[in-house]
């Protein structure tokens, strides 16, 4: 009588201990995870189609250039806890990445890049006779602005969609979901866009830093950056560049905060345009390619 009731209280401490490990499996499994993003458009991308099943990090701060960026030892030690980082291709991550991956060998680094051909990034690498149209003789960079072309966003989307479904599979059915629901407003949001700048294809339009190429593919459009190979102008390229601004009556030169605006300020001056600022790294990212299209549309009239 004695061994049998021993041998219930086994059984039931047994399986009290499976229920409280299942419990607590779901409990975990269904805890928000940390994952880390390169730029903040990542984050709300990120955010539409992980909703709040993710804690999202943003490695460049804002204000902060993309190209030259540190991360700072708070964020090294932060990666720890990650269970994703989802690159997009901008400068920094070619120095950084690898080290990442060495030092953290179970984080799992996504490209979102995966499936896009990069475009040649005007005013890299080129000498100043692309101004005139020639064609550049030197090596190219490829273009990392991914991000402003809603429809390459939505590409980027099913990447980080089926990254999140293989790191959380309990959850791929909602990330499907809402990953659709994105692309939805992402084809919405180009139609919008396509609207506004309806009247300026074929137009072309002046930045300092060369940002805007995929933005501009997407929509019949032309930039002429002012920046040559990631460096300012000298007073030389500067007048050409000013030749080019009064030939193609350009009434604003758009400058974003990361870089020196003086050279478009210059320029802007000896032709009498306005200089505006474009955000290419701004987090509200459908209401920003919005405020971009108008401003770009004002430029074209």
């Amino acid at each position: 009588m004695y061994g049998r009731w021993i041998l219930k209280q086994i059984v039931m401490a047994f399986c009290l201990g499976f229920l409280v490990f299942t419990i607590g499996g779901v409990a975990l499994a269904g805890d928000p995870f940390s994952v880390f993003v390169s730029i903040l458009p990542q984050k709300y991308f990120v955010e539409r189609i992980a909703g709040d099943e993710v804690e999202i990090s943003v490695m460049v701060r804002p204000g902060a250039d993309p190209a030259t960026y540190e991360p700072s030892p708070r964020q090294m030690a932060d990666l720890t806890k990650a269970k994703a980082y989802f690159g997009i291709g901008v400068p920094f991550e070619t120095a950084w990445l690898d080290r990442i991956q060495s030092n953290y060998p179970g984080l799992v680094i996504v490209d979102t890049q995966a499936g896009i051909t990069l475009r040649q990034i005007e005013g890299h690498n080129h000498s100043t006779s692309q101004i005139k149209g020639k064609e550049p003789h030197a090596e190219h960079l490829l273009d990392p602005h991914i991000w402003l072309d809603p429809l390459l966003v939505r590409r980027q989307g099913e990447t980080i969609y089926k990254a999140l479904a293989a790191i959380n599979p309990p959850k791929a059915s909602v990330y499907f979901e809402n990953y659709q629901r994105f692309a939805e407003d992402l084809e919405v949001l180009d139609n919008k866009i396509r609207g506004i700048l309806d009247h300026g294809v074929g137009g072309k339009f002046m930045v300092f830093h060369p940002a805007w190429g995929y933005f501009a593919d997407a929509y019949g459009l032309q930039q002429i950056p002012i920046e040559l190979a990631g460096k300012e102008p000298s007073a030389r390229e500067l007048a050409e560049f000013i030749d080019v601004a009064r030939r193609e009556q350009i009434k604003i030169i758009f400058v974003q905060s990361q870089f020196n605006i003086r050279p478009a300020q210059a320029v802007a001056k000896a032709v009498g345009a306005k200089v505006v600022q474009l955000d290419p790294l701004a987090e509200d990212y459908m209401v920003n390619m919005i405020a971009t299209a108008r401003a770009i549309s004002e430029a074209l009239e």
